[in-house]
């Protein structure tokens, strides 16, 4: 487990020592502004029934102390411990790893430590293990980046007395979920790759019951039977460009394969590298689209077209919607946000041969 602090940044100098020579606290500063301790702990959340010339009475004499407030009294004076936990699995995979980075970047800003677990196993019992520790050390909220249809089950069973947000899952529960728009990503390469001429699409999945995989095979699936098409057989990938490859090898046998959407970036790397070995060129034998839009997929050889994922966006979204929990209605209604995809089109992708 991790944990960042949310200040990051030290005070310069030393604090100013109350007349007993201690650092000064909360009722040294409520006396010297002439107000009560409750008075400070409004200012110092920031309370709208505080009037303003209170309120720069308070700071004043916080800088007259060099009073900087603790964790602790913000906590004792919020009811809240500004802590948040972070369950993750697969965290070294660039999506939840970017994720992950956007909330402890928007947790810092909102003035929240981040309390991360990444999980290498998602059996039920380990999740529920996860979020009771989280909730045994006062986290005021949870987001579990949990791709795997199985892990959203384990938390759908888990009875939370904190708000939770979900990512990248599929979960048909009250739970408050954020994802990327699988569906319409993979439909967008699906039909780019037959706008540009080619008969059908073939597809290298990821593993089965993970929500993305699943909801992008699903739309190319779809996308090909509206079309009026073949359906080649989809293969199952594990995300790795060592599956990409081996699964490469044996599309880049077949003359009729012409072109191929690739459920991640990864895998499409594996699969470059088959079709270059069994001397197939791209793009003009066979056409390669990615999804995710990694750093790397433009210096690939050649430079992926792929769908792009704004990471970034899926993680502050996440953060936000945890925060509105926290602060609204103890049972505010059901959000469902859904981060759009964009198609980005480089060299890996051409017109069908012969046309």
């Amino acid at each position: 487990m991790t944990r960042s602090s949310a200040d990051g940044t030290a005070p310069r100098g030393r604090s100013r020592r109350n007349f007993a020579g201690s650092r000064p606290v909360m009722d040294d500063v409520a006396r010297l502004a002439g107000v009560s301790k409750q008075t400070v702990s409004r200012v110092l959340n920031d309370h709208p029934s505080v009037r303003p010339e209170t309120r720069e009475t308070v700071l004043a004499a916080m800088r007259t102390l060099g009073y900087r407030p603790s964790r602790s009294a913000r906590s004792l004076a919020s009811g809240k411990t500004r802590m948040l936990g972070v369950i993750s699995f697969d965290a070294a995979r660039y999506g939840p790893a970017a994720i992950l980075t956007a909330i402890n970047t928007a947790a810092q800003e909102a003035g929240y430590l981040l309390s991360s677990i990444a999980l290498d196993t998602a059996e039920p019992d380990t999740v529920v293990e996860a979020v009771n520790r989280l909730s045994a050390e006062g986290a005021d909220g949870v987001i579990a980046i949990a791709p795997q249809l199985w892990v959203g089950k384990a938390l759908a069973d888990t009875r939370l007395d904190t708000p939770l947000v979900v990512l990248e899952n599929g979960l048909d529960t009250d739970t408050q979920q954020v994802t990327g728009d699988s569906r319409t990503g993979a439909r967008k390469a699906t039909e780019h790759l037959l706008g540009l001429g080619h008969r059908t699409v073939w597809h290298i999945a990821g593993p089965t019951g993970w929500t993305s995989a699943d909801h992008r095979m699903g739309s190319w699936q779809a996308c090909l039977e509206a079309a009026g098409v073949e359906v080649p057989a989809p293969l199952i990938g594990d995300w790795s460009a060592d599956s990409g490859y081996e699964l490469g090898r044996r599309l880049a046998r077949r003359p009729d394969v012409t072109a191929v959407f690739v459920s991640n970036d990864q895998m499409a790397l594996g699969l470059l590298h088959a079709l270059h070995e069994a001397g197939r060129s791209v793009p003009e034998d066979v056409s390669v689209v990615g999804y995710d839009d990694i750093p790397e997929a433009a210096h690939f050889l050649p430079p992926l077209t792929t769908v792009r994922t704004d990471f970034a966006e899926i993680g502050t979204r996440s953060l936000r919607l945890l925060l509105d929990r926290l602060d609204g209605p103890a049972e505010p209604p059901r959000v469902d946000s859904l981060v759009p995809v964009d198609l980005v089109v480089r060299r890996s992708s051409g017109r069908a041969p012969g046309h």
